[in-house]
């Protein structure tokens, strides 16, 4: 499937969204006592959050995405778990939807069996990435014996990889629930993952956000290691930390001068229906490469391209 854009027709896969399964939900609504006593807690999260809620089976809620991704005519899309104990509802869209669906999971390495449960996910649930959210989960990268053990699987199987969010982070479904974030913004620094990138030059990391603030420090990890991919995803609001007045169009430049372009990977962020896959990113990214002057070839590599090549994807 191909999407017809200003570089021509190109494949797009999106590699950063979110499958918030009927699970997801339920995990949140465990962690709020007011919620957890209703009666009906889903339907009071639809009213706070004016979202759709999604079906109890995560293989029907898949062929809502998969629909919604032929509506946008996008090849498909990593779709991301984004509570750790949800493995088995995007488990059953992969399988489901193989083809469409690529499988990502929101990863706690501080939790025991560890290594035991990213063996499982890789080998047996057909995850291809596992995603580390440090500040949210309280650990160094560069200290975790934890980490140091999934960088060494990815490393062994071919077409895995691991994401790893930096900078600020900001979860909007927990703020919409009144649900506290008490993150830790000492854990996000890029740099904490140099020295596992530079031992498992096999392994492929993803930076989210370009670094979600950390921009500078994601910059130098990507100029270290040609391992480190940067996604661009999300409305990239930290842009308002810059030091100096800055658009996403000068970041998207520098990025693309500093890493290249073969490793930079489109991705939208998209989590929740209604609104589904958000086309108001691609559409603002397709413009932003316009300006700057990218060939047709490198608008292929940023779209899909360096993603199929990253998770050995046909």
């Amino acid at each position: 499937m191909k999407k017809l854009t200003p570089f021509g027709e190109i494949e797009i896969i999106d590699a950063h969204s979110h499958f918030f399964s009927r699970k997801y939900f339920e995990v949140l609504i465990g962690q709020s006592g007011n919620l957890s006593r209703l009666e009906d807690p889903i339907s009071r999260v639809a009213e706070m959050t004016g979202w759709r809620m999604p079906p109890g089976d995560p293989v029907e809620f898949a062929g809502e995405w998969v629909e919604e991704l032929d509506r946008h005519r996008v090849s498909a899309a990593v779709m991301m778990a984004s509570v750790p104990p949800d493995e088995t509802s995007i488990a059953a869209a992969v399988k489901a939807c193989p083809e469409r669906i690529i499988g990502a999971l929101m990863f706690d390495p501080t939790k025991p069996d560890a290594e035991a449960r990213a063996r499982r996910a890789f080998d047996d649930l057909n995850i291809r990435v596992l995603c580390l959210f440090p500040a949210m989960h309280l650990y160094s990268v560069a200290e975790s014996e934890a980490v140091r053990a999934i960088a060494a699987l990815a490393a062994e199987r071919k077409g895995k990889a691991i994401f790893i969010h930096c900078g600020v982070l900001s979860i909007g479904a927990r703020k919409k629930l009144g649900l506290p974030s008490h993150f830790d913004m000492r854990f996000s620094n890029p740099l904490d993952i140099c020295r596992l990138a530079c031992e498992f030059p096999e392994t492929g990391f993803i930076i989210p956000h370009f670094g979600a603030g950390m921009f500078r420090e994601a910059l130098m990890l990507a100029d270290m290691c040609s391992n480190v991919y940067l996604d661009t995803s999300s409305s990239n609001a930290w842009i308002k930390y810059e030091a100096s007045p800055v658009d996403l169009t000068a970041i998207f430049r520098r990025a693309i001068d500093v890493a290249g372009h073969q490793r930079l990977i489109f991705g939208t962020d998209s989590s929740f229906f209604p609104r589904g896959w958000n086309s108001q990113v691609f559409d603002a990214q397709v413009k932003i490469l316009g300006d700057i002057g990218i060939s047709n070839d490198q608008a292929v590599d940023i779209f899909s391209g360096n993603l199929k090549r990253l998770l050995s994807l046909t």
